[in-house]
């Protein structure tokens, strides 16, 4: 019969022994003061139950269509089950091959990324989400970093105690900025393919997924970086087939797409009924302020993703705008044709002090102006800025147009346009159904 001989008493092994239990127990006590607050505030359970997320109010036509939003971040939250398939894996296999295996810290990527740098990422989705939500800054100084880091390991694992691992991609997804005011993964599908969510295919999806690692290095609508961007895609793709998400075929036959968008930005300028949106943020404002007097209820029309709804047609906006831009066009190109012989165009019978007075009445108007005279500089000063020419873009019914304007020519220049509005009401309710404010919001708002 063999005999085994445990050799406890050398002194080697005892060394390592204690170095690998002292080591072991500091991690354990680090965390453990971690997670009491000694190296900084954690979020308590109700806070990481209720994230303080700022969601922009969707304005929403009679027919159902999002006209646009009032709010700091555009940013519409979705749940799990309004996510694609494809997105999803491509999220897992790029970010977090263990994700559904580990408790919010992946240990073997942590090791990996300790003992080897440089070898990849350690920080699981869920650590990302916890950096998104309360940590989101880096901090300059390496040891406040490392208790940073620290922070969002305890803050992941409360995440993964207070939520299904469904419920954290989505949150993850909908925290993520995309750049181009593109906030949440909803808000960045409209923006970069002009598309909703749900409608994704998968070689779009893998673009987004690819951006997660830096959304302006591999930004596919900035030209020196969109080499990156169809390079990180392709990685995606590896990796999506790496982890069984696709075949072979299909990774070749994807990395083979070239990158395309359908970039639709989306901002106050731009969309549908800008006019009539700009008038209803004054509404919302004034109905906030009233509901909070009555009900003492506070509402933050630009915070609270409220769904304002709107009596307002989507389709006979649509062909409202593109009627009053057609129409103001082809009047546009007669008139400019008539002042041709008008000495004092674009006005009629007035006199050359009284054009002088129209002219410095929108200098007295424009926001320069009213800048400059806050910082109190004299007239003399803004009337020499006034007149100072300087590159600018232009408004005209073929597009914008780039010039080298002064601000004083710039004011000539718009004093030349014809403007116009149009109203349709419904006879019958008074219900306001396309309303048009002028031909261009973002020069003549």
């Amino acid at each position: 019969m063999k005999k085994v001989l445990l050799v406890t008493s050398n002194p080697i092994f005892i060394r390592v022994f204690k170095i690998a239990s002292i080591f072991t127990s500091s991690i354990a006590l680090i965390f453990i003061l971690t997670s009491f607050g000694v190296f900084g505030k954690l979020p308590s359970v109700k806070e990481i139950k209720n994230p303080n997320l700022s969601l922009a109010s969707e304005i929403i036509s009679s027919d159902g269509v999002v006209l646009g939003k009032l709010g700091f971040e555009n940013r519409t939250t979705v749940t799990y089950n309004e996510i694609p398939k494809n997105l999803i894996d491509a999220l897992i296999a790029t970010e977090d091959e263990r994700f559904y295996s580990h408790g919010g810290i992946d240990l073997r990527s942590t090791a990996r990324a300790v003992c080897k740098p440089g070898s990849g990422g350690a920080s699981t989705i869920t650590q990302q989400l916890a950096k998104n939500l309360f940590t989101r800054e880096p901090s300059k100084s390496f040891v406040k970093r490392v208790f940073q880091k620290l922070k969002e390991w305890v803050i992941a694992v409360k995440i993964e105690r207070n939520y299904t691992k469904e419920e954290i991609l989505a949150m993850y997804l909908n925290t993520q900025d995309f750049v181009f005011n593109a906030v949440g993964i909803e808000s960045a599908s409209n923006i970069y393919f002009g598309k909703q969510l749900k409608d994704l295919k998968v070689e779009e999806a893998a673009v987004l997924v690819a951006m997660l690692k830096n959304p302006v290095l591999y930004n596919p609508n900035i030209d020196k970086f969109k080499n990156n961007s169809l390079r990180r895609r392709n990685i995606v793709f590896k990796q999506m087939h790496r982890n069984d998400f696709i075949t072979k075929k299909e990774k070749d036959s994807l990395q083979n797409l070239p990158l395309e968008l359908n970039f639709s930005p989306e901002t106050h300028y731009t969309g549908s009924a800008t006019y009539f949106r700009s008038h209803l943020q004054k509404e919302m404002l004034e109905w906030s302020k009233d509901v909070q007097e009555r009900y003492g209820k506070k509402y933050d029309i630009y915070r609270d993703g409220l769904k304002i709804y709107v009596t307002i047609d989507s389709r006979m906006q649509k062909y409202a705008e593109e009627s009053v831009n057609e129409h103001m066009s082809n009047l546009q190109h007669h008139f400019n044709k008539e002042q041709a012989r008008n000495r004092t165009a674009p006005f009629y019978n007035l006199s050359k002090s009284e054009i002088n007075s129209i002219y410095n009445r929108a200098k007295r108007n424009s926001q320069r102006y009213k800048r400059l005279k806050k910082q109190n500089k004299s007239e003399k000063y803004i009337d020499s800025i006034f007149n100072v020419k300087r590159e600018m873009t232009v408004f005209t019914y073929n597009g914008e147009k780039d010039t080298v304007f002064s601000p004083m020519d710039s004011i000539k220049y718009y004093k030349t346009f014809l403007r116009s509005g149009l109203l349709s009401v419904e006879p019958q309710t008074g219900y306001v159904k396309a309303w048009v404010g002028g031909v261009n919001f973002k020069y003549f708002n």
